[in-house]
């Protein structure tokens, strides 16, 4: 199942279906969700990362659970734009998960998401501890919020 641009994405999607947000860390997996307007994006949780049939089967489990109906996950591009080997790794990923829970899936940039979030923390004055157990399911929200934000107005 190939990747869609995010407007068609939502054009897609059944009446008051979610959307789930991927952030694809090494280690960890952020997980956001947008409410049934997609209007909103929250931090869901996070997911270590580890088998690709694991994880997409525990993604494929709150899309149920939450209503869910399509994927938006993180492409990290380099800082001058271009596709490198961390963004390649990411679209292979995403792919798979796609191709694995039959969800339709958007690439969004995500450049800067977890610098952002941590910024943000850091000025809530969160200590390193909570902004660590947080920061992975909030870099998904932000990355979510900004492709939300982008399929909304105009084209």
């Amino acid at each position: 199942m190939p990747a869609i641009n995010i407007r068609d994405l939502r054009a897609a999607l059944p009446r008051h279906a979610r959307l789930i947000g991927l952030d694809p860390g090494a280690r960890i997996i952020g997980v956001a969700l947008s409410d049934v307007s997609l209007m909103l994006a929250s931090p869901y949780g996070a997911i270590a990362r580890g088998k690709l049939a694991a994880n997409a089967a525990e993604i494929g489990a709150i899309a149920r659970k939450e209503g869910a109906g399509g994927l938006v996950a993180g492409l990290p591009l380099s800082m001058d734009g271009s596709f490198g080997p961390a963004a390649q790794a990411a679209k292979d990923w995403a792919l798979a998960v796609s191709q694995a829970t039959g969800l339709p899936l958007a690439l969004w940039d995500e450049r800067l998401s977890s610098a952002a979030v941590n910024r943000m923390m850091i000025a809530a004055d969160l200590s390193r501890a909570k902004r660590a157990k947080a920061v992975d399911a909030a870099a998904a929200a932000y990355m979510l919020q900004a492709a939300l934000d982008a399929s909304t107005g105009p084209a």
